[in-house]
């Protein structure tokens, strides 16, 4: 191809901002005149190629923007560590439908059996299929919520956790939460009640909801939205975590109970 057409199809890329074909243009045009492509076959071939780059740009920053504590896939999940999850239903939730009506999911089970891992996951999963997605721990949350109240700003946060179409909360139960927290935390719920999606991780049962919140008619109150369209999953295996110090030594396998 002639150099002067070159350089005007490389500023015509630079001005439509197609950076990858602008980088793949004449190794594009060697493939095409290898391969005998037609004209519609070359566009086709160039333009897939930029699709995905831009595609893989917009996850990655997807992913940034969700603020994951780390990346865990559901590759890497041993299900055959907790056999009393089952994987299929695991895998139907990753295909992120329950999303489309504003449903949730709610993981329950003792520390360490993978309540996390599988949040991330999933989150992941929802940012790969185009879903906006934020994640925060309890605790961080009505940190941020109860700092916003007294400045004056919850209505403008409260509208911040309502823009991601999924919002995950980990490890609701750890540490409870005063009435005033538990006030804050109705009102985000109410929020995205039946709009966006929540996806919330405890290791208490909702029986002691009542306990966490410090007002058993507030808990009732979350339970009622939070619980209306969802989907929940309980965990009843062991800890991962304590399964590798075991594994390296550092604790010897718990006896059951009566035994030495």
């Amino acid at each position: 191809m002639n150099p002067v057409h070159l350089d005007r199809i490389g500023e015509h890329l630079r001005t439509l901002k197609l950076f990858k074909i602008q980088e793949r243009l004449e190794g594009l045009l060697e493939e095409a005149a290898k391969a005998e492509w037609s004209y519609a076959e070359f566009l086709d071939h160039a333009l897939a190629e930029e699709v995905a780059t831009k595609s893989d740009k917009q996850v990655a920053m997807r992913i940034a923007l969700a603020r994951f504590p780390y990346l865990k896939s559901l590759d890497t999940f041993d299900f055959s560590f907790q056999p009393s999850l089952d994987p299929k239903r695991i895998r139907e939730l990753a295909s992120c439908r329950w999303m489309e009506h504003g449903e949730n999911v709610v993981l329950l089970g003792p520390p360490g059996v993978g309540k996390t891992h599988l949040a991330v996951a999933l989150g992941l999963k929802a940012i790969q299929q185009g879903y906006r997605t934020l994640f925060t721990s309890a605790t961080a949350l009505m940190t941020t919520l109860a700092k916003a109240a007294s400045e004056n700003r919850l209505e403008e946060k409260l509208k911040l956790y309502g823009v991601p179409k999924l919002l995950i909360i980990d490890e609701v139960g750890y540490l409870p939460i005063d009435r005033h927290g538990a006030n804050l935390f109705f009102q985000l719920i109410s929020r995205r009640y039946e709009k966006g999606s929540i996806l919330l991780t405890s290791n208490q049962s909702f029986g002691h909801w009542g306990e966490i919140f410090g007002d058993q008619v507030i808990a009732t109150a979350i339970l009622d939205r939070l619980l209306h369209h969802s989907s929940i999953i309980n965990i009843r295996g062991e800890s991962y975590r304590l399964r590798e110090k075991q594994k390296a030594g550092l604790l010897k396998p718990i006896s059951p109970v009566g035994e030495e």
